[in-house]
């Protein structure tokens, strides 16, 4: 029987390199995003390609209701959750602390911090009734340490870093294991939408060295999800050869 992942915010970057990954593993997936036209689109490419079982959820990770009722409504045959990929999260903005948007504030928050304790409360008791589990939290270097106008995005990133760590320690006892996953840069959609459209600005950002691609990081998850049941991997940090922190980089 094909094990089950449920990936957020799969229907572009990261999220989408992990659900190409699994499937080409042979795992049934569960793929959710706010775009209802992506997530079909990427349902359908899956099938077609690897022949695997796909559900889709459509909801914003923000929205406590529509995450609980999603995924309470799921049919029997899917509520057997194996792995769990918290991928959705977004940064938006780059601005000092005193010039920021504090609608961007409450985004980032609401997105990356809340979005993902909502999807993780609700899926709990199907993860728990496997006896074991695997939960992936997608954090960032930037949760590692701090960067000039990066604050609150930061901020939101140190604190999936302490949750990853509470839930491998409150979530032991289960047999679930959890890692923490933290890339330097990765060029996807991210700059686009942290920069609001700008593509020139998005494009300078992945100038002048080599940047990670969602194909590395979905590779990766996929080792630390291979692995054998006595071995956990709780947190990882990778970036591209030419970064090695979140402000130090080579670039040529």
């Amino acid at each position: 029987m094909n094990k089950t992942v449920f990936i957020t915010g799969a229907t572009s970057g990261i999220g989408k390199a992990c659900a190409e990954k699994f499937a080409k593993e042979k795992y049934n997936l569960i793929i959710t995003g706010r775009r209802k036209e992506r997530l079909e689109s990427v349902k359908k490419a899956l099938i077609e390609s690897y022949g695997i079982k796909v559900l889709t959820l459509c909801f914003d990770v923000q929205d406590k209701e529509a995450v609980f009722a999603a995924i309470t409504a799921m049919p029997e045959e899917w509520q057997q959750i194996n792995i769990l990929v918290n991928n959705a999260g977004l940064a938006l903005g780059k601005d000092a602390f005193d010039d920021a948007d504090m609608d961007d504030w409450e985004t980032m928050l609401n997105t990356n911090v809340h979005g993902l304790l909502y999807v993780t409360r609700a899926l709990l008791p199907f993860i728990k009734n496997t006896g074991k589990g695997h939960i992936i939290n997608l954090g960032s270097i930037a949760g590692k340490e701090v960067y000039e106008n990066g604050n609150v995005y930061c901020a939101s990133k140190f604190a999936v870093d302490a949750i990853n760590k509470s839930m491998r320690i409150d979530l032991l006892k289960y047999g679930i294991k959890v890692t923490g996953i933290h890339p330097g840069a990765v060029e996807t959609e991210f700059s686009i939408v942290r920069f609001k459209g700008d593509e020139n600005k998005a494009t300078a950002a992945y100038q002048d060295y080599i940047p990670l691609t969602p194909e590395d990081i979905a590779d990766t998850i996929y080792y630390c999800a291979s692995l054998p049941p006595h071995v956990c991997i709780n947190d990882l940090v990778i970036t591209c050869l030419q970064q090695a922190g979140t402000y130090y980089f080579f670039k040529q």
